[in-house]
Formats: C-alpha cells, sequence, structure tokens
C-alpha cells in the first residue's frame, strides 16, 4: 500500500480530470451555455443535476455486482472509455448543430451529460474501492488532498484556457471548441489512473445473489448502524448549496458586467479555493480530523450563500465562488473518507454505495432550485439554500471520525 507510483497516478487522474470537466462548470459555463440554447432556469437545474448526480442511478446495482469481483480495475476501464465518447460527443454535437438547431443540440447534451455520469455510477464504486485498497486511512488523506490541489491547479488552466476560447471564437462554436479538446485532455488523466497496481481482495462476504436480497441487505444495515445514518443526512444536506449555485452567475449577469473575463476569473477564483484549501484539508486528513473538515466547509458554503444576498460587485462574487470551492473539495474528503473509515473491508463496496447513492440526490438538489426561482426569487432561493445548510452544520457535529 501507500506506493509512490499509484500516488502520482491519483494526482494526474485528478488533475486532467478537472481539466477536462471545468469547461462545463456547474456553477458557470453549464449555465451560460444553456441559457444560449434557449434553455429555461428548470432546464439548466436538471442538466447542472444531471452533470452532478447521474451517477446516483446505478450505484447500488453497481455494488451489487461487484461484490466479488477480486479486482475493479478491468471495469473502470470500460466506464473511461464511455465517460470519455460522451464528453467528445457534446463537443461535435454543439459544432454539427448548434447554429441552426437549438433544440437539438439541448437534447444531445442532455444525452451526452447522462451517459457521462450514467456511466460514473458505476465508476465511483469501482474507483473508491481501489482507492482503499492501495492507500492506508491516513495516507489516503493525504494523496487525496494533494490529487484536490492539482484538480484545483488544472481547473485554473482550465478557467484561463476557457476564457480566451469564450473570447477569440463566437457562440456556439467557443463551446463546442471547449468539449473536443477538454475530452482530449481528460484522456489522459483517465489513461494514467487506468494502469495503477491494484491488488487482489481476499476478504469477501457471502454473495447475494438476487439484486431485491441485496436492497433488501442494504436497507437493514442503514437502519441498525446510526453512525451511517448521520454521515447520510450530513452530507446530503451540505448539497443544499447546489438549489443556489447555479443560479449565482444569472443572478451576477443581471448586477453586473460579465464578460468572458469576468466569467474566466470567477472560475479561477473559485478553484483558486479548491486549491488553497487543500492544504489544510490535507494537515487535518493526515491527523485523521475528518469530522473538522466538514465543519469547516459546511460553514463555509453557508457564508457563500448569505454573501449571495448582498453581491453586487465583482469581487465579492469572486469572493463567494472562493467559498464554495474551498468547501467542495472539503467536503468531498470528508465524505469519503469517513464512509471508508467506518465500513468493515467486506462490506466496504456495499457501505460505499449505500452513501453514495443517498446522498448524491443531493446533487439534484439544483432542480428544486430552478422551480423556485421560476416561482419565486433569488431572495427565496437564497434562504432555503442557508436554512438547508445550517441543518447540515448542526448535524455535522455529530460525525465521528479516526480520533473518537
Amino acid at each position: 500500500m501507500d506506493k509512490f507510483s499509484n500516488h502520482v497516478k491519483n494526482i494526474l487522474h485528478g488533475f486532467f480530470l478537472a481539466v477536462g470537466t471545468t469547461v462545463a462548470e456547474p456553477a458557470t459555463i453549464l449555465p451560460l451555455m444553456v441559457n444560449y440554447f434557449g434553455g429555461s432556469p428548470v432546464l439548466i437545474g436538471f442538466f447542472s443535476g444531471l452533470l452532478r448526480g447521474g451517477a446516483v442511478l446505478m450505484q447500488l446495482f453497481a455494488a451489487y455486482k461487484a461484490q466479488h469481483y477480486a479486482r475493479m480495475l478491468p471495469y473502470l476501464r470500460r466506464v473511461f472509455i464511455a465517460r470519455f465518447l460522451s464528453w467528445f460527443s457534446i463537443g461535435v454535437a454543439i459544432m454539427l448543430f448548434g447554429k441552426e438547431y437549438p433544440t437539438l443540440t439541448l437534447w444531445c447534451i442532455g444525452i451526452g451529460l447522462f451517459f457521462f455520469s450514467f456511466s460514473a455510477g458505476f465508476g465511483a464504486i469501482y474507483f473508491r474501492e481501489i482507492v482503499a485498497k492501495i492507500f492506508t486511512h491516513k495516507f489516503r488523506g493525504k494523496t487525496m488532498a494533494w490529487r484536490q490541489f492539482f484538480a484545483g491547479l488544472g481547473s485554473i488552466i482550465s478557467g484561463a484556457v476557457a476564457a480566451y476560447v469564450l473570447e477569440a471564437f463566437e457562440p456556439p462554436y467557443d463551446f463546442g471548441y471547449l468539449f473536443m479538446l477538454s475530452a482530449i485532455l481528460m484522456g489522459v488523466g483517465l489513461l494514467a489512473f487506468a494502469t495503477v497496481e491494484e491488488p487482489v481482495k481476499e476478504h469477501f462476504e457471502t454473495k447475494i445473489e438476487s439484486f431485491t436480497g441485496f436492497l433488501k441487505h442494504a436497507l437493514e444495515i442503514l437502519k441498525a448502524d446510526k453512525q451511517l445514518q448521520t454521515q447520510i443526512l450530513t452530507f446530503l444536506f451540505a448539497y443544499s448549496y447546489l438549489i443556489a449555485l447555479p443560479f449565482i452567475i444569472l443572478d451576477a449577469k443581471e448586477t453586473i458586467d460579465l464578460t468572458g473575463t469576468a466569467i474566466g476569473l470567477l472560475i479561477t477564483t473559485q478553484m483558486i479555493g479548491a486549491m488553497v484549501s487543500n492544504i489544510v484539508w490535507g494537515k487535518l486528513g493526515a491527523a485523521g480530523r475528518y469530522r473538522l473538515i466538514a465543519n469547516i466547509a459546511i460553514a463555509m458554503q453557508l457564508a457563500a450563500v448569505v454573501l449571495a444576498f448582498f453581491a453586487d460587485s465583482l469581487p465579492t462574487y469572486m469572493l463567494i465562488f472562493f467559498l464554495f470551492g474551498a468547501a467542495a473539495d472539503g467536503n468531498r474528503i470528508a465524505s469519503s473518507n469517513l464512509i471508508l473509515i467506518l465500513a468493515p473491508e467486506a462490506k466496504r463496496p456495499l457501505y460505499v454505495a449505500v452513501q453514495m447513492n443517498i446522498v448524491s440526490l443531493g446533487m439534484f438538489f439544483s432542480i428544486l432550485g430552478g422551480f423556485v426561482l421560476h416561482f419565486g426569487s433569488y431572495t427565496l432561493l437564497y434562504a432555503i439554500a442557508a436554512a438547508a445548510l445550517l441543518f447540515a452544520l448542526v448535524m455535522s457535529f455529530r460525525l465521528k471520525d479516526s480520533l473518537n
């Protein structure tokens, strides 16, 4: 365990994946792109939820199929191929249909995002299991923090490139170029992780033959494990920031002069927040302080939403996106490590799937935000998001980490 080569490949995967996916960042570029093709706030919320949360549909089924996989890597490689092709196809569709057929283009974007996220439902289970096998608990916190640090750097680079492309080319071709270029760069990271050295798993539970029986067993575990329930509630409601986040950029568009350069600055600021914060998350993770990471991260999300009530300048919006960037990575490190600490080795895929399957429903909170904004106002939108995040913050103090 803790091989340096695997550590480097994990970081490379995070870096190039961030470079690729930042071109459809759900807080900035994706809403503007959907809005360009005539999409409503509800559709923006749906696409944002689809990109972030489509994976929820398949995680329990993936865990069921993976019960007795001695090695996950062969299956993860298939997922990588599907994700690359679906992402690249979005760019091709925009180039072919975007100018004359906006509705067809929106359909193609939606289908591409679905397959990209749908395949991640399998990939998330395989990836977490591989990471648990190749890194120890404390080193895992360190390597994931470094992964996210370099992912932030990759996103900053991607944000700068996106700003240039958005200024240099007319829409919708700028969006098409971004997707195709980013797919190629993303492929480099996928190839890196596809070559990690994965040990063979030796400890298994008795295999449950039917998926119905597997779901029943998952429900029994959820009912019996109070700490699992606490983790799920905490990180589910921590996603409440998504009620507001995809629409802050539209609010900013009405408040300030939102040029391509300004969009690039917001993306860059968000990724700098992620990058800088991972220095802190890495130190806390190495000490096993995952509960404290969750406390701080959720408090930062709450502060960002509160600031959105009063934002009226580019620097204020930059601070909001900085806080969101920092907090997202903190919650990701806390939730992924707490579940791996809690889960017995034989039941690890099941525990991971149960938590991720329920918590990932929060990724669809942006759809709720779309309806709130459609029928209400930005003030109501921010108020609902803040109230839900306050509940998550209270729940986060009941988490138990490796120090307890």
